[in-house]
């Protein structure tokens, strides 16, 4: 089983930035592609990038490219999400999840966190 928490959520006008972490333990971290998602209120959970056990993988979605950055730390059990020119459509509670495979599909990714608010006051 592997615990997932994230954290770094808040307040910010639009073009600031945040970086979320997501915290792991009980599990071997290292052994997991790590993605981050999102939900906006009355929307769809949405995928936003997934990083690969290595982080020499990483693939985002378009609407994030190039405004987001996803890192880890196998060494510390952590990935990170930095997120800067944020939008106010960038509002939404982010989740952190975990699967064996490197994918886009929610559905496949095993353990989640509770998710952490962001938003973005324009």
């Amino acid at each position: 089983q592997v615990q997932l928490e994230e954290s770094g959520g808040g307040l910010v006008q639009a073009g600031g930035s945040l970086r979320l972490s997501c915290a792991a333990s009980g599990g071997t971290f290292s052994r997991y592609s790590m993605g981050w998602f999102r939900q906006a209120p009355g929307k769809e959970r949405e995928f936003v990038v997934v990083i690969n056990w290595s982080a020499d993988s990483t693939y985002y979605a378009d609407s994030v490219k190039g405004r987001f950055t996803a890192s880890r730390d196998n060494a510390k059990n952590t990935v990170y999400l930095q997120m800067n020119s944020l939008k106010p459509e960038d509002t939404a509670v982010y989740y952190c999840a975990a699967a064996k495979d490197f994918t886009t599909f929610a559905q496949v990714y095993q353990y989640w966190g509770q998710g952490t608010q962001v938003t973005v006051s324009s």
